[in-house]
């Protein structure tokens, strides 16, 4: 990825993560997804989700993606992880095209297992930069 690309994006997602009713961490995950592979990137975005609900100490089984096409709020490329009991927050994302690929920002509870996550992430092949909140 282009460093001043990259430089942009990190800056933007540290600014997803200032403090608010929650403490958030962050994960940028680059993949070499491009539009015509919107199936593919959905998985991607449900995989990632998995590793952050298990990270996070919850079963990914116990946890399903709203992607708000009723919510007039909700982004075309915006997704939240839910939990089934009770649709507590698990993790968001942003899906967005930057040079011709996709980068996925995802944040969620900074007590979730950010290492873990990181790892999790590259284990299924992207790249990961880790964002810390504050």
């Amino acid at each position: 990825m282009d460093s001043a690309v990259e430089d942009d994006l990190y800056k933007r997602t540290k600014a997803l993560l200032e403090p608010g009713d929650i403490e958030l961490n962050g994960v940028i995950v680059d993949t070499d997804l491009t539009n015509d592979e919107e199936p593919t990137l959905h998985q991607a975005t449900l995989d990632v989700g998995n590793v952050i609900a298990a990270a996070a100490g919850i079963e990914p089984t116990d946890t399903y993606v709203y992607s708000g096409n009723d919510d007039e709020e909700f982004g075309i490329n915006q997704h939240q992880g839910l939990t089934l009991d009770g649709d507590e927050f698990v993790w968001e994302c942003q899906q967005l095209l930057r040079e011709g690929t996709y980068k996925v920002v995802f944040y969620y509870e900074a007590s979730a297992d950010q290492t873990a996550i990181v790892e999790g992430v590259e284990g299924l092949g992207f790249e990961a930069t880790s964002v810390r909140g504050e």
